[in-house]
């Protein structure tokens, strides 16, 4: 009798991810279609990007009928009413907000509508990330309804505010040096929507070529507060200076927690840069660095040793825990930090 040949199981079968079939394009390339999905967690440059296609749409056609949908508390029948023709035949531009939290009426109507999108007007929906309607979104990338999608990434990276920035006075043909932008950046990394209103002020208050002493004459007050400050004097060793500005930040109510990410994301920026070999280009495409943070780092790391560094990077993580909750006073905390890192990580006996 013939052996039995086992039974071969059946691999399951992959979950295959679509790559979208309609243009993608960044917040600040948004152009009219007749379903516009903006998605990412920028908020900012979402909003930002709605507003250039609304004053877009209006220049065309000052008539525009502009209406908004909730679609977390969405009324059947909304977007069919505020989508049929008008009596004068205006263009209309519906914008749907909260669509990642939206109700099962809304996708539905939705995605019925995709079938076939009313002539003379734009739909927008803001997608804030999740899975929430992910029927609907893979239809829209498949090419449902002849779309865009609007990507608006967070901006995570001090490179990419830094980008912004520049971009900012770039649009307006404006001159501004790279000291200028890292000021800015520093003092405004919390909030982009804060960053974008400090290069409205200087654009349209500064009339000559934007400098650091620019930034520092507008903003010295948030700037000398600034936790990366406080970094930067502790850094270079200047301990008298730092403790003066850690204390004035905390004063004027500043957060511990962002004092010691402020000083967390410059030393594990200089123990990349320690240990990295090659030119500032080929060490910033290693560690997904900008040249300049590079060359800033290369300066920050003079009178420094790995030992040193190394007992810093130790207690920035003791610190951190101790600023939020692990300790009991979290300004000895921070004033300790201070001391050490001012020292080049010698600790005091």
């Amino acid at each position: 009798m013939a052996a039995r040949t086992p039974a071969r199981s059946t691999p399951a079968k992959a979950t295959k991810t679509v790559a979208p079939t309609i243009p993608q394009v960044a917040w600040s390339r948004i152009r009219p279609a007749k379903v516009v999905l903006v998605s990412g967690t920028e908020g900012y440059l979402a909003d930002r990007s709605i507003r250039m296609l609304r004053d877009l749409l209006k220049a065309e056609d000052p008539s525009l009928e502009i209406n908004d949908i909730e679609a977390d508390n969405y009324a059947p029948g909304e977007l069919i009413t505020y989508a049929s023709p008008s009596l004068f035949g205006e263009p209309r531009l519906i914008r749907a907000t909260a669509v990642e939290k939206c109700t099962d009426a809304f996708l539905n109507e939705v995605l019925s509508y995709l079938e076939a999108p009313a002539d003379d007007t734009y739909l927008v929906l803001r997608h804030a990330g999740g899975v929430r309607g992910k029927r609907m979104l893979d239809a829209i990338r498949g090419g449902l309804g002849n779309g865009i999608e609007v990507v608006c990434a967070e901006l995570k990276k001090e490179t990419d505010k830094f980008d912004f920035a520049a971009a900012e006075f770039a649009a307006q043909g404006r001159r501004v040096s790279s000291g200028a932008l890292r000021a800015l950046v520093s003092a405004f990394a919390g909030d982009l929507a804060e960053l974008a209103s400090a290069c409205t002020q200087l654009l349209a208050d500064a009339s000559e070529e934007v400098t650091e002493a620019t930034v520092e004459k507008y903003y010295s007050g948030h700037v000398e507060t600034n936790a990366f400050k406080v970094a930067d004097s502790a850094i270079s060793g200047r301990y008298g200076e730092a403790l003066l500005l850690l204390r004035h930040a905390l004063a004027s109510g500043a957060d511990p927690v962002p004092i010691v990410a402020a000083f967390a994301m410059k030393l594990r920026t200089m123990a990349k840069v320690s240990g990295g070999r090659g030119g500032s280009g080929q060490i910033a495409s290693q560690f997904g660095l900008a040249p300049w943070q590079v060359d800033r780092a290369r300066r920050d790391l003079q009178g420094w040793d790995d030992d040193g560094l190394g007992r810093c990077i130790t207690l920035l993580a003791e610190t951190d825990a101790a600023v939020k909750g692990g300790g009991r006073d979290p300004v000895y905390s921070l004033e300790r930090m201070v001391t050490v890192i001012s020292a080049r990580g010698v600790l005091p006996r």
